[in-house]
């Protein structure tokens, strides 16, 4: 979230923020009054507290020289009596304001491009030649059902559409490009493995965003003595690892990757892409996450996306690198770049990745600081995150990249180590 005396001090350019970013209906229009509200009614009860305390002296000091103090104890009962009323109506004004400005988002990198939707997105390089087929390519989803590798009326019976029941070929590649994308990340990039919960409580959504604003795109638990939440990425819990503590310079940057899958009920997305594995409720994921100092943030984002686009490049799949517009930007997002992976039958690329700097937007509400050398105050540190990548659609990918004409599916060839037989 944006500090709040930032936005008292800079409400003009968080409201132009806003509307670069497309938002014209925010409640912005109502911070400063209420902000002042907050203010005087904090001015009003310091000021009776004040007077309570004078009051009390004064009446102590009269009852010690037996005079009659009557008249300022009545005043104090009434003073009394304000201070409660004006404390409560502060601490529904706090509530107000907290709202509001938990539901303003992040503020665009400089470089964040204008635009309404994803169609003003920057293409920023693309990366392998798609593939000339001597046959019309099939969808993912079709080859799956022709070579029963991907059954998705079993997993409807199971628990309903957008589902996917993996068997064979299909289970073990899944798995395979799991365990392959998490060697690449530890062993070659840096990142340390984590495996977190795939439950997390409110106070975890809240602080990465997900939390007030999108409570309708989550799977929450019915556990009546539990306040749980199915993650709908890593991000969420391995970005609060460190929620409310302070870091040392010498720890900077963190870089964690971890597996999990991903639960989400994408509220607003009824009717988009309800065939194949392009938009499931359930879906694997391996994310990197990272915490940086301030200053470095900017570089380790271009480090994170490299990180991300070699696995596609290891893999040989064609793709392209697009940055964000400010209509597109996510809502913690400081700035965005999106991988889309080409996927032959549809004819166009389609995201695999999103690899986004929030700058110390997610630090403030989880309470992640660390403490610049030779500083006595401690500061924010920045997060970043990006898939690397969303396990699911590269298996879509490689089903249409790779496919043969016969409706088998050749095998990556840096994936050969991992299917040879172990056992």
């Amino acid at each position: 979230m944006l500090e709040l005396r930032f936005i008292r001090e800079n409400i003009d350019f968080v409201t132009e923020k806003l509307k670069f970013r497309g938002i014209e209906n925010s409640r912005i229009g109502d911070f400063s009054a209420i902000d002042q509200k907050r203010r005087d009614s904090l001015a009003e009860v310091e000021g009776l507290r004040n007077l309570r305390k004078t009051v009390s002296q004064e009446v102590a000091k009269r009852k010690k020289a037996g005079e009659d103090a009557e008249e300022l104890m009545a005043e104090m009962r009434r003073v009394n009596e304000r201070i409660k009323e004006i404390e409560g109506l502060l601490l529904a004004v706090e509530e107000e304001l907290q709202e509001i400005v938990m539901s303003i988002p992040n503020i665009p990198h400089e470089s964040v491009p204008f635009g309404h939707d994803d169609s003003a997105n920057v293409e920023l390089r693309v990366w392998g030649e798609p593939r000339n087929f001597s046959f019309a390519p099939k969808a993912h989803q079709v080859l799956g059902e022709e070579n029963d590798t991907l059954d998705f009326k079993r997993a409807a019976k199971l628990s309903g559409a957008r589902f996917a029941l993996l068997k064979g070929f299909a289970s073990r590649l899944e798995r395979t490009l799991i365990t392959f994308m998490l060697d690449l990340h530890t062993q070659r990039h840096g990142y340390t493995e984590v495996l977190p919960p795939f439950l997390v409580n409110t106070e975890s959504m809240t602080a990465t965003g997900q939390l007030p604003k999108f409570a309708d795109d989550l799977f929450k638990t019915a556990v009546s003595d539990r306040d749980l939440w199915l993650i709908p990425t890593a991000e969420v819990p391995v970005t609060n690892i460190f929620r409310d503590e302070t870091l040392s310079p010498a720890e900077l940057p963190v870089k964690f990757c971890a597996y999990t899958p991903c639960f989400r009920s994408e509220a607003g997305s009824y009717g988009r892409d309800t065939k194949g594995l392009i938009r499931q409720h359930q879906f694997n994921k391996v994310e990197l996450v990272k915490f940086t100092r301030p200053e470095e943030s900017d570089a380790e984002l271009e480090a994170l996306l490299a990180d991300a686009e070699e696995v596609l490049q290891l893999l040989g799949l064609p793709y392209r690198v697009v940055l964000l517009c400010s209509g597109d930007l996510g809502f913690s997002a400081h700035k965005t770049y999106d991988i889309e992976v080409w996927m032959p039958a549809q004819k166009k690329y389609r995201e695999i990745s999103s690899c986004s700097n929030f700058g110390e937007f997610q630090a403030r509400r989880g309470g992640i600081r660390y403490r610049p050398e030779g500083e006595k105050k401690s500061a924010f540190v920045h997060t970043l995150n990006g898939s690397g990548l969303a396990v699911g659609r590269t298996l879509a990918a490689i089903y249409e990249n790779y496919q043969q004409e016969d409706g088998t599916i050749k095998l990556p060839e840096v994936l050969a180590p991992y299917f040879e037989d172990r056992f």
